[in-house]
């Protein structure tokens, strides 16, 4: 605003500023969007620039691509069940299923027959076809680079910056090992920062492109939960990023209620109901698709199982009620449970009394029949003999094998005949006195008569005197668990008219929750074994240790997934040198001071890097909280949002960003065999091609 006094008046000359056409509002960050937009303008042509991006980051992901051709880590689990679908056999697994269904297409679509077993790391593929899946994966891992490079442009208007991103991970090492291999991570990593590039983008409200932008933001909100439960953090991202949006848009007094109302409601359509639509429309896929009979079948309550083709409770008849004389498997409810069991082995001297042991059993077996016997003195009261021994349920005051706080149960008497303590009264869970036991559908518990306690199956294995089998206990806790709860599976009685089981198979929407009840426990249930290495939150963006993908001596083709350790110690000190950052922009905001270098992109550096930021908190912080077993790889979701921070931060400070793409490229070549492979002397050997870059002893190529 210039002015000059003359002749009694004074002459103004205002630049006014014109707000984008995107922001419904001007901001304290117009001046310096301006800016950018004014650099953005001089910058090389997005288009040459974005395909050397593609260029680069395809074929630093394809090449190699079917080597080494051998099963590599968790290509063991993920590529057999990719073969599952192939060959519509059910399984079980603790993630949601999209990410296996899009591996099972893909390698159908290239001519994979399903055939491979993938029983452990090592195994040759010798003639199967299997490049076709870990191709796949790598083409959604090499959209990761370019997604990033978009979301940094969207974000700061600054080639320089998106180019940095690019760059980063590009060149590192750990992310294009990570999208080698037929794994869930790149393609749970390109549903997320694919929703993040569409969140960014719909900025036009109610235009054609603003609608497209919504809908794929929640789609792909939808297939980032639908490969992990991971996706949770980027739909918490997107769900408070639009909180603030529409927060935003209750202030602008120039938008009617009219208006803010279509804003809410396209984004609840948008945003919730669409990713939730699309959510269980994969399950509803899944469940159409796995439709026999596999490993996966004892995961799941009995009626499930009635469903599946080959299963021997699919298209079968028996008697619909429970009834005295009645010939039975019992079943338990937890994952893993097991069946009731037991045989001719007793339990060794010094574990309780020494009778017949009684176990849960994982599979089907004969041993699993057992005859419901009426006792005459109370209707109530039943015994449960077992059917190939004769001996009878019985449980007493000796301490349990392994859960020494539960009571022993064991097998005894003969033929029905023994004392009280062979006394159960059955209930129906959630029933009332006197209700009918119905077959598949009805969860129970057994009650001692003699203790009061319950049966339970632990879920802790037996040593080798108890077969390696299921510890079931009686249980004087008499809160209602899984562990406690039984359903009857099998049944047999002449005396009672059978009725076909199709009657009673579970609706979509019953296999539905308890697909997620069976999930969220088994997730819960991922506890670290023995000896096993159990990596901790706090090493992972120190890059303290990596993961052993194939090979360990110097005659075998070694693949180790590590972090290139100059890109992530640079995402590491951005980490901490972005709050300093913006305390010294917020302060001389504050007092008008003029610091150039930071405060011309200062909307940029606080709001668009503290999403970015927050992107990085929500998809790491979490991980302190959880008691399951923890791998290096659940990092490199946050690690593309600390990579993206960096860039965007490195570019205010123009010097550092030059050094940081020098870098990146040149520890890319020294490091390179970590993700390529390597055989020869190991790196601590002579004549390694790894010779001097071991900097961490806890890395172990």
């Amino acid at each position: 605003l210039k002015g000059a006094a003359g002749q009694g008046r004074t002459n103004f000359t205002i630049l006014i500023y014109c707000c984008n056409a995107g922001h419904t509002q001007c901001s304290n960050g117009t001046s310096a969007q301006l800016l950018a937009r004014e650099k953005f303008s001089k910058d090389p042509p997005t288009r040459v620039l974005l395909m050397l991006v593609v260029g680069l980051s395809f074929s630093t992901r394809l090449y190699k691509i079917t080597e080494p051709p051998h099963v590599c880590w968790d290509e063991t689990h993920f590529g057999k069940m990719g073969s599952y679908y192939i060959n519509r056999t059910f399984f079980f697994d603790v993630h949601p299923p999209l990410g296996k269904m899009l591996i099972g297409l893909a390698g159908y679509m290239t001519g994979y027959d399903g055939t491979f077993p993938f029983i452990k790391p090592g195994d040759k593929y010798k003639h199967h076809n299997y490049w076709g899946m870990r191709g796949f994966c790598a083409a959604l891992g090499s959209c990761l680079p370019i997604f990033a490079y978009l979301i940094v442009l969207e974000l700061s208007q600054s080639h320089s910056a998106a180019l940095i991103t690019a760059i980063l991970l590009i060149f590192d090492t750990g992310f294009i090992t990570i999208s080698q291999y037929i794994l869930l991570d790149p393609i749970l990593m390109f549903f997320i920062m694919a929703a993040v590039l569409s969140m960014v983008k719909f900025n036009h409200p109610f235009a054609a492109s603003w609608w497209l932008w919504l809908v794929l933001t929640g789609a792909n909100l939808a297939g980032a939960l639908g490969v992990k439960f991971v996706g949770l953090f980027v739909i918490l991202l997107v769900g408070l990023n639009t909180v603030w949006d529409l927060w935003r848009l209750l202030g602008d007094l120039s938008l009617s209620l009219v208006e803010i109302a279509k804003h809410f409601l396209a984004r609840v359509v948008g945003l919730i109901l669409l990713p939730l639509f699309l959510y269980v429309t994969i399950f509803a896929i899944h469940f159409v698709v796995l439709n026999k009979s596999g490993p996966g079948d004892g995961f799941f309550s009995s009626a499930f199982q009635s469903r599946l083709i080959g299963n021997n409770l699919h298209n079968a008849s028996m008697p619909e009620y429970l009834a005295y004389g009645s010939t039975i498997t019992v079943k338990n409810l937890r994952i893993a449970g097991g069946y009731l069991h037991s045989h001719w082995h007793l339990y060794p001297e010094g574990v309780g009394a020494r009778q017949q042991q009684v176990t849960a059993y994982l599979h089907k077996d004969y041993n699993n029949l057992w005859l419901v016997h009426r006792q005459d003195a109370n209707e109530c009261d039943h015994t449960e003999v077992m059917y190939e021994t004769t001996r009878n349920l019985h449980g007493h005051l000796h301490e349990a094998p392994l859960t020494k706080k539960h009571f022993q149960v064991t097998g005894y008497g003969i033929n029905g005949t023994g004392d009280t303590n062979d006394l159960w009264q059955v209930e129906v869970c959630g029933g009332q006195n006197g209700d009918l036991v119905k077959v598949l559908r009805s969860k129970v518990r057994f009650l001692h008569r003699a203790t009061g306690c319950v049966l339970y199956s632990s879920g802790k294995t037996l040593p080798k005197w108890g077969w390696e089998q299921v510890e079931v206990t009686c249980s004087p806790y008499l809160k209602e668990t899984p562990s406690s709860q039984w359903n009857i599976e099998d049944h047999i009685n002449p005396k009672l008219p059978n009725i076909s089981l199709s009657v009673l198979k579970p609706h979509f929407l019953e296999i539905l929750l308890e697909s997620h009840i069976v999930m969220i426990r088994g997730n819960s249930g991922l506890k670290p074994k023995d000896n096993e290495m159990n990596s901790k939150p706090w090493h992972w963006p120190i890059n303290y240790q990596g993961l052993r993908f194939s090979g360990v001596n110097d005659t075998e083709y070694r693949v180790y997934l590590l972090g290139n350790p100059v890109v992530w110690w640079m995402n590491l000190a951005s980490l901490g040198l972005y709050p300093i950052m913006v305390a010294v922009v917020s302060i001389a905001i504050q007092r008008g001071f003029s610091l150039m270098v930071l405060t011309e992109h200062s909307h940029v550096l606080m709001r668009e890097g503290g999403l970015l930021l927050f992107g990085w908190l929500l998809h790491y912080a979490p991980f302190y909280t959880m008691g399951r077993v923890l791998y290096y790889h659940h990092y490199f979701p946050a690690m593309l949002f600390s990579s993206m921070l960096t860039a965007t931060a490195s570019w205010s400070l123009l010097s550092l960003a030059q050094r940081l793409e020098a870098g990146g490229n040149s520890y890319f070549y020294l490091f390179h065999p970590l993700s390529y492979g390597m055989t020869g002397p190991l790196a601590h050997e002579p004549g390694s091609t790894m010779a001097g870059l071991k900097w961490m002893d806890s890395w172990e190529f």
